[in-house]
């Protein structure tokens, strides 16, 4: 039930997330930076951290952290394959679709983070929903920015919207084996690095004042900081 909730609750962040870039667009560099501040906090508060003492009987930590640089390095060449595919196609279309496939693995790192550990779910889970709301607003943004209508673009918040369901189901149905989550773990540190340094906090520092909106970002790392303090010393 808990899983099913926390599926539908990353429904609604990125529906929240779309109709708010309709409204606030001159406030979202705020919002932005927050979630690139959770995201980056959850990957190396709770993750990374996790990640070496679940491995620790098989792999180092300089092991886990080359994993973490693979997950990172993944992402990245997954990002501009898809774009570069992208060329005489819709762009709007192409950035939306990979911003699916995003969110899709956020779905999967949910579910993945449950089967690991309760606490590991639920901090993963915090970092999902803030990345979500972002991801809303960056889908109604792209579409509009390459000219789509409100009609594509809300086609496109919908999909986007589903593909975290469709990815914590999925864990429902394969299970990792206990010495391959702390690998699995370190690949989703880096996927959540490349999220927050290479998408989020470029997009919420571009053009906007800076101050106030680096300010956001360390306040979205230290929510999550205490945050995950306070699930660790939850019985």
């Amino acid at each position: 039930m808990l899983l099913l909730a926390i599926a539908v609750a990353a429904l609604a962040s990125t529906l929240c997330g779309g109709l708010l870039a309709l409204r606030l667009r001159d406030k979202l560099h705020l919002i932005l930076g927050f979630s690139a501040g959770a995201v980056i906090g959850v990957a190396f508060f709770d993750l990374l951290p996790e990640a070496i003492n679940l491995s620790a009987p098989v792999h180092n930590a300089a092991t886990i952290l080359s994993f973490s640089a693979l997950g990172f390095l993944f992402y990245l060449a997954m990002d501009r394959m898809l774009l570069f595919h992208g060329e005489g196609a819709p762009r709007g279309g192409i950035a939306a679709g990979v911003l699916c496939l995003h969110s899709l693995l956020d779905g999967i790192a949910i579910g993945l983070g449950f089967q690991a550990s309760h606490k590991i779910g639920v901090v993963v889970a915090i970092a999902v929903l803030t990345h979500d709301f972002s991801d809303g607003i960056n889908t109604m943004n792209i579409i509009f920015k390459h000219g789509g209508d409100r009609r594509q673009a809300t086609r496109w918040l919908m999909m986007d919207a589903a593909a975290p369901v469709v990815g914590v189901a999925s864990t429902l149905f394969f299970t990792l084996p206990g010495s391959a989550f702390g690998t699995a773990l370190a690949l989703f540190a880096g996927f959540f690095l490349y999220i927050g340094a290479s998408d989020l906090i470029p997009e919420s520092y571009h053009a906007h004042p800076k101050f106030l909106t680096t300010a956001m970002t360390l306040a979205g790392a230290a929510v999550l900081y205490m945050a995950i303090a306070l699930i660790g010393q939850s019985p």
